[in-house]
């Protein structure tokens, strides 16, 4: 169904160069994201108080074509064996697996393959980093549980765009980055539940023809209407109501990752990143800026989306830590029970009321966790996002 080859190939042809430094000064970069990453780790374990390693693998640092390769390998581990199963459930006939189901499948999944590196081309200029949930089998057979990365290229250009301190710009990549790293080793459930929702969502898919052509109708009705400035995007259009269910859940786990990285990155102290507000305040200006066309995109590929969990996920993560601390927070990583739902992350009382309970709704914060993210503020997938 998606011709992966051919994937890596048009996005790594597609994707613009990053800013032009010296090989010493890319050396450099590289040395100190990686020294970053462990400081980074420490600062995140002590400020959270969550149960993760002490010393871990420093940061994986890749350029934009690694990136895209890295991206495919992760869509390759999740998604192979689900495809296998979906193309199982098809019937004969041209979206089946009689001999002119093969011909339409061969033709079919390179120019999938292709749809999905141009837009891997687009995103590859545009990540700062990731906690990569799923990865190849180790050659050492053993299953390897996740890794860090760290997109030198766009963390240069962005420093550089933005005209702040490269050191402190680099350290708070590195906190928002370290904080998924510690959700997802630190949770021993976590990127089970995560992987268990995404299957139950790409099995949920409605195989029937005609659904699938009422489903595309719609795409492309989106599509205009994201040209024309409208809200749409294709997340949506593509969904069953099935699929709704599920990714309600899966929206309110990320959007807690999320705001919780951001809480972290902003609320550690100006004596970890000594130019933080200056840094948030104009990478907020820059995340809202761009063309007609960049926000379009923005809008049809759900990132816009993604920024507005930025921004609900930390509002949320700040009111519960301010009223109950951190300690009764963390009750949070319990179990998929204790997660909030989506209306609990729009109202946190909700959620302090069902897992913490409403004896500590008068609690006072605790001392010392610092100012944390402006209410509304967001980074979004230019930023330091998953």
């Amino acid at each position: 169904m998606i011709d992966w080859n051919v994937a890596v190939q048009a996005g790594t042809r597609l994707v613009r160069p990053g800013p032009q430094i010296s090989h010493a000064e890319a050396r450099e970069v590289v040395a100190e994201l990686r020294e970053l990453s462990k400081i980074a780790h420490g600062h995140v374990r002590d400020f959270t108080g969550m149960a993760i390693e002490a010393d871990p693998e420093p940061a994986t640092i890749v350029d934009r074509p690694g990136w895209i390769r890295a991206n495919v390998d992760g869509f390759r581990v999740v998604l192979e064996p689900l495809l296998e199963q979906m193309e199982a459930r098809r019937g004969p006939g041209l979206l089946g697996g009689g001999p002119g189901g093969v011909m339409v499948q061969a033709v079919g999944s390179r120019v999938t393959g292709m749809q999905v590196g141009v837009i891997l081309s687009y995103m590859a200029s545009r990540v700062l980093g990731q906690y990569e949930l799923f990865l190849p089998p180790d050659p050492s057979g053993r299953a390897p549980t996740g890794r860090l990365t760290l997109v030198a290229p766009n963390i240069v250009h962005v420093e550089q765009d933005l005209e702040v301190d490269p050191h402190d710009f680099r350290l708070w990549v590195c906190l928002h980055e370290e904080t998924h790293r510690a959700q997802f080793t630190g949770v021993p459930w976590l990127r089970e539940y995560v992987q268990d929702q995404m299957t139950q969502f790409l099995l949920a898919s409605d195989l029937d023809p005609g659904a699938l052509m009422d489903r595309l109708r719609d795409a492309a009705d989106v599509l205009a209407d994201a040209v024309r400035g409208g809200e749409g995007n294709l997340i949506d259009a593509i969904q069953t109501p099935e699929q709704r269910v599920i990714l309600d859940r899966l929206t309110a786990v990320m959007t807690l990752a999320e705001g919780h990285g951001d809480y972290v990155m902003d609320a550690v102290g100006p004596e970890v990143v000594p130019s933080v507000q200056q840094i948030r305040s104009r990478f907020q200006g820059r995340r809202e800026g761009g063309s007609r066309l960049d926000k379009a995109i923005r809008r049809l590929l759900g990132i816009d989306l993604k920024m507005k969990q930025y921004a609900e996920g930390s509002r949320f993560v700040r009111r519960v830590v301010t009223e109950v601390g951190m300690a009764d927070f963390n009750k949070i990583w319990q179990s998929p029970e204790t997660l909030p739902t989506l209306p609990e992350i729009k109202e946190p009382a909700l959620w302090i009321d069902r897992v913490v309970g409403p004896r500590h709704l008068d609690a006072p914060a605790d001392p010392g966790l610092g100012p944390g993210p402006a209410p509304g503020t967001a980074t979004g997938t230019d930023g330091a996002g998953t």
